[in-house]
């Protein structure tokens, strides 16, 4: 197996260095700049949103690059066109698409041979990405029928323009930035340091925190535990293809699948 063939190599390097600590100081300043002023003058609409894509999704994958051994600079590149398309997208949904821009920057550094920490060098398997398929599409199928049967959640209907703007959003944002932190920088390290398991257990639990954690959520009991129930083994799988192909790509490839079947829900995210 690839991470077998490069183990870990003992060093006094603690799990979190080359963190970009000041980087996540300013946009944790910025949170609680924009948590103020909405407490204290009306904001314009979507103002928040734009706030939360920097720090949250802007921060995972900042801290992801910076991991991998760039400069702290490829970060705030990143996260300015993450702002940039979540301004857009304030204007009108189509400005979602601005969010391709961010996996291009990345595909950048990746070519420039940057991100081989990531698991974004080189040639990809395709049993792996074909294995991917296969995981999010089961997962993504069976949210849908459970969704349908046990909450009586219905597909939406006539939102096409809406649901690919959620789609933009994922392969730029959503989805780009937590494979990059959770399974190419967190879950690497991690079991490189101790063991699968062990990075496993801890890039799911942070991941599902992450996840349970964001306002878009429905915060019924039923929304909660299924999306817990989801999440952890979309994210143990995608744990594993990583490990197996050494590749962050079919570890993409699922989420993109599952996420495009939540997407297809009529809930409020």
């Amino acid at each position: 197996m690839w991470a077998l063939d490069r183990p870990w190599r003992p060093g006094t390097r603690p799990l979190l260095a080359d963190t970009p600590t000041r980087l996540l100081v300013a946009l944790a300043g910025a949170v609680a700049a924009g948590l103020l002023l909405a407490d204290r003058i009306p904001l314009p609409p979507g103002a928040l949103r734009v706030v939360g894509v920097a720090a949250g999704q802007g921060a995972l994958l900042a801290t992801a690059l910076a991991w991998a051994g760039c400069r702290t600079r490829s970060g705030v590149v990143a996260i300015v066109l993450l702002v940039a398309a979540a301004v857009a997208t304030t204007l009108d949904p189509a400005g979602a698409l601005g969010y391709l821009l961010v996996p291009l920057w990345v595909a950048w550094l990746a070519r420039s041979g940057r991100l081989a920490a990531l698991g974004l060098a080189g040639a990809v398997p395709g049993r792996a990405v074909l294995a991917a398929v296969l995981l999010g599409a089961f997962l993504g199928g069976h949210l849908l029928v459970s969704a349908s049967l046990t909450l009586g959640v219905r597909l939406r209907a006539g939102r096409g323009g809406l649901v690919l703007a959620a789609l933009a959003y994922d392969v730029g944002a959503n989805v780009l930035a937590a494979e990059c932190f959770f399974r190419g920088a967190l879950f690497n390290r991690a079991q490189r340091r101790w063991s699968f398991a062990t990075g496993l257990l801890l890039a799911t639990a942070a991941y599902v925190v992450r996840y349970l954690l964001d306002p878009l959520l429905p915060k019924s009991v039923e929304w909660i535990v299924g999306a817990a129930f989801y999440l952890t083994l979309l994210s143990a799988g995608n744990c594993w293809l990583f490990w197996w192909s050494g590749s962050l790509v079919p570890g993409g490839v699922a989420a993109l699948l599952f996420f495009a079947a939540y997407r297809l829900l009529g809930t409020g995210a």
